[in-house]
């Protein structure tokens, strides 16, 4: 499997849209081409290298709605998944109260990593508008019984960029070739 970019737009946003909002203003390049295929969507303020060939394959395989790359990780946010990685809440914090979409008896707290695989019919369910997260309609689809799936990216490396000092440990680790595997 191969995966390619074969071209390039912008969807400028006179008001920044977050990340379901801006997915769904963008929504015809998407489907412009080929509704069938799916896509990744890469937050642009990650580095990591996650194996997107595996992911799209893993993708597939679950004939999911969307795929998230999770890791057991510390983070100020997370995604509950039941033992079949399926996503069932939202916790913000490990001390605070789940958003619960589901009622599975065991579940998996992970952080996201802002990495995902879209199949392109989760465009059309967006019933949002404006500005929203895309892990809102994540809930939402997951608690209307669509298949909303974790991919356990644990063994691969992952750092967030938003803040200056991410950027400088990105850097220490490429010079010391953590990156690099």
């Amino acid at each position: 499997m191969c995966i390619t970019a074969r071209r390039i737009e912008i969807s400028r946003e006179e008001i920044l849209l977050d990340t379901g909002g801006g997915l769904k203003k963008a929504a015809y390049f998407f489907l412009a081409d080929s509704a069938e295929q799916p896509f990744i969507v890469h937050n642009v303020d990650v580095i990591s290298t996650v194996d997107l060939e595996r992911m799209v394959q893993s993708h597939a395989e679950s004939q999911a709605l969307a795929t998230l790359a999770v890791q057991d990780r510390e983070a100020s946010r997370y995604l509950l998944f039941d033992q079949q990685l399926q996503l069932c809440e939202r916790r913000a914090g490990r001390d605070s109260k789940a958003e619960v979409v589901g009622s599975p008896e065991k579940v998996q707290e992970l952080a996201f990593s802002g990495i995902h695989v879209i199949s392109p019919r989760f465009l059309g369910m967006l019933i949002e508008e404006g500005v929203f997260s895309i892990i809102s309609a994540y809930l939402r689809l997951a608690g209307e019984g669509e298949k909303i799936v974790g991919f356990r990216a644990d063994e691969y490396y992952w750092r967030d960029l938003g803040k200056p000092e991410n950027v400088r440990q990105a850097a220490r680790d490429l010079e010391q070739k953590i990156l690099v595997q």
